[in-house]
């Protein structure tokens, strides 16, 4: 499997070249081009935990499976906002998390399920639910993407990262993170930071450049009233 980015990072578009009989997962509604694959719908790890993805992750109830023919084949990919592209390696016993609707497609052998955030997702600002992303066996590929570009950060033991609630996309599962604001009273009531995380332990943090509430909140002024 071999990958190919192209107009990143407003408009990105990734383009997989698949070989004989190797076949990839993806999010319903991301592709934009394929030749020489087949595609195959089904729910996305089992009947349960397509409905779990669905109700509780922003995820699609069914995935789909394109698989290459006897000579090969491509597929191309975007997600439905603008922004970037980008891939990770999931290792054995080592998950990864992944915010609702960041999910746009995998190798065979990850399987994803939802996890919990606890009662600090109801002050997050995100979604309640992670995407949890395993591979069982060998090392797995995710693709995802975001509302802008992309940063890795790397978190040492000992270190705290503050990152706003609207800009995380994933992190590895060696990091914790508590809700919180900057500053106070003051600043969180005026300062226009709102709810923040903490991180800290040992891992990597991907973060977006810009955020969805952001935009809303940009627009929603220029709407027309309701009639």
């Amino acid at each position: 499997m071999q990958e190919q980015l192209e107009f990143n990072p407003s408009y990105s578009l990734l383009t997989v070249q698949l070989d004989p009989g190797e076949a990839i997962k993806v999010e319903p509604g991301a592709m934009v081009a394929q030749a020489g694959v087949e595609m195959q719908t089904q729910s996305s790890g089992g009947f349960l935990k397509g409905l779990k993805k669905m109700a509780f992750g922003g995820e699609s109830f069914f995935l789909n499976t394109f698989t290459a023919g006897p000579q090969g084949g491509w597929i191309s990919l975007a997600p439905g906002i603008p922004g970037d592209i980008a891939w990770f390696d999931v290792q054995p016993n080592q998950p990864v998390f992944i915010q609702g609707g960041s999910f746009l497609g995998s190798t065979m052998n990850i399987e994803t399920d939802t996890q919990f955030q606890g009662m600090k997702g109801l002050f997050s600002g995100e979604s309640l639910f992670f995407i949890h992303a395993t591979c069982p066996d060998g090392v797995g590929r995710v693709y995802y993407n975001s509302f802008g570009a992309i940063k890795p950060m790397k978190i040492q033991q000992g270190q705290t990262v503050t990152i706003d609630t609207g800009h995380v996309v994933a992190f590895t599962h060696g990091l914790q993170y508590n809700i919180g604001k900057v500053g106070g009273v003051k600043s969180f009531l005026f300062g226009g930071e709102g709810l923040v995380m903490h991180f800290s332990g040992e891992g990597t943090v991907w973060i977006q450049t810009r955020n969805v509430p952001s935009l809303a909140g940009a627009i929603i002024p220029f709407l027309p009233p309701p009639r």
